[in-house]
């Protein structure tokens, strides 16, 4: 008996490649998931998800039991390889490829000819072609060019575009942008979308569909940071940022978003960085934005020490650990840069995290002596209380807290009337 031949195998069983895997599976495809971590493998072959993320636990313990999706730890053969896997930046602000190259190192050998290789990793312009001619360095009996016979293999990119938890729901209802290193391999991966999406299929070239997720976070870092630019001057004129934009957006084509701590997760916190790096000349608008948006937890870190100088080794409440509300994904999470500033700042104090979705401190939180991760009920005497993260289950946790606590109110969701002593609203996103 040969070997078997899966439908789609998707490399990178995380946020984006298990919901991509399980929806494939659940939609009629045989698939295969590939992760390096066994712990990971092992729990998806369960049919347990990893992660927080709704829904999707019943589709995958569903195609899990009805045997279409298995996760290995080794490249099966498949038609369609699908790459998502983590593309970071260094210290340094320069994309981090080594994830690709390691996917790619281990599909080579898995190639006979004929198969379709998707990039979904944001990517700088280029990094498909890359891919591509990688592939056909280890794998010189193979082509990309078109034409090319039965040893032609086919390279596209489609960057994801779904918002954590709510992923399930925007795998399938949203367009989708496919480009393809050549025109056949374009229309083989909008062949392939079409199994599960329902939103329309825009098919382009590989480097405008690269440029195209890239162009998406960087707007929204933008607006962001023009947000948090205007809560820095707000503060300054001592009026509440929040009402301002709020009155602003009733202009029919005026759209600001919501100042904040900082920005996180692994697409708005990262991806403007590739289109600085790639080409520095005419992105510095990008950069600057960048810069503020990176410059905000050490900002709020500032607010929050000089509110309890006159407390001595003050017991400090930081709600919210995750990078947006409602989720347990702490990658490059804003709140977790607070709480590491203010654990080293006010060292003789105590520093009591709460998130309802983190289940342990992240690693770099927990070498630390004098941070814990507990129960609200258990911070709720704080001498001072920090909304990071606009939780559900933080809407009303301001009405329960000591009538004497401090607040810093990074989200502006709570009322300004509730304490005798507010910091919030007009100046914490300033701080």
């Amino acid at each position: 008996m040969g070997q078997e031949i899966f439908d789609v195998a998707v490399i990178g069983l995380g946020y984006i490649g298990l919901p991509t895997a399980a929806t494939f599976a659940a939609r009629g495809c045989t698939v295969a998931g590939v992760d390096l971590q066994q712990s990971t493998v092992d729990a998806v072959n369960r049919g347990e998800v990893p992660f927080v993320e709704p829904d999707l636990g019943a589709v995958l313990s569903g195609v899990v039991s009805k045997g279409s999706f298995k996760a290995f730890t080794t490249m099966p053969k498949a038609q369609a390889y699908i790459i998502a896997v983590p593309t970071p930046v260094t210290a340094d602000k320069n994309v981090d490829l080594s994830y690709l190259w390691s996917a790619a190192k281990n599909i080579a050998p898995a190639l006979t000819g004929g198969e379709l290789i998707i990039l979904e990793s944001t990517s700088p312009p280029g990094t498909t072609k890359k891919l591509g001619d990688y592939l056909i360095s280890e794998r010189p009996d193979l082509a990309l060019e078109q034409g090319s016979g039965e040893n032609q293999i086919f390279l596209a990119h489609s960057p994801e575009r779904v918002l954590p938890g709510r992923i399930m729901i925007e795998i399938v209802a949203n367009d989708r942008v496919v480009g393809g290193l050549t025109n056949e391999a374009a229309e083989k991966a909008k062949k392939l979308y079409e199994v599960i999406c329902q939103g329309q299929i825009h098919v382009t070239d590989a480097s405008t569909a690269e440029m195209t997720k890239i162009a998406e976070n960087s707007f929204r870092d933008l607006n962001i940071a023009f947000a948090n630019q205007l809560a820095l001057i707000a503060n300054e004129l001592g009026i509440d940022v929040w009402r301002l934009i709020e009155l602003a957006n009733h202009h029919p084509r005026v759209n600001i978003l919501q100042p904040g701590p900082g920005v996180g997760g692994h697409c708005i916190a990262v991806d403007p960085w590739f289109l600085v790096g790639a080409f520095p000349d005419f992105s510095s608008v990008t950069r600057a934005a960048r810069e503020l948006n990176d410059s905000m937890p050490a900002r709020v870190v500032e607010r929050i020490v000089e509110t309890v100088a006159h407390i001595e080794k003050p017991t400090v409440c930081l709600l919210g650990l995750s990078f947006k509300a409602n989720i347990d994904d702490t990658r490059e999470s804003p709140s977790v840069e607070v709480a590491l500033g203010v654990a080293e700042a006010l060292s003789g104090s105590r520093i009591l995290c709460v998130d309802p979705h983190v289940v342990e401190l992240p690693q770099e939180l927990a070498a630390l002596d004098n941070i814990e991760l507990v129960d609200v009920d258990v911070a709720i005497d704080a001498n001072i209380v920090v909304l990071l993260v606009n939780h559900d289950e933080f809407t009303d946790i301001h009405s329960r807290l000591n009538s004497s606590a401090l607040i810093v109110d990074t989200r502006g969701v709570w009322p300004s009337a509730e304490h005798a002593e507010l910091v919030g609203h007009a100046e914490v996103l300033s701080s």
